[in-house]
């Protein structure tokens, strides 16, 4: 949904072990790792689209900046998310 919705160009998805502590107790549980590709100007329509719809009361979401990326893939991710509606 999240890039039929034009909110990211790429959607990586991994099973991970997570092992964390929530309300007082240490958790260890197999969750599924997202990686999103978008731009920044995307990213808070992205993050209530992920609250709204995560079954988690509180979903890891966090944007890492990009230091340097190939020129090809960054313009096809920025002309993914950036259409003429934007």
């Amino acid at each position: 949904m999240l890039v039929e919705k034009r909110l990211a160009a790429c959607v990586n998805i991994a099973d991970i072990t997570s092992v964390y502590e929530w309300k007082g107790k240490i958790e260890n549980d197999n969750e599924r790792l997202l990686i999103l590709k978008t731009i920044d100007s995307k990213f808070a329509e992205l993050e209530r689209f992920v609250k709204d719809n995560h079954s988690y009361e509180c979903p890891e979401i966090i944007a890492m900046e990009v230091k340097a990326g190939s020129k090809d893939y960054v313009d096809w991710v920025n002309s993914v998310v950036k259409t003429k509606n934007n």
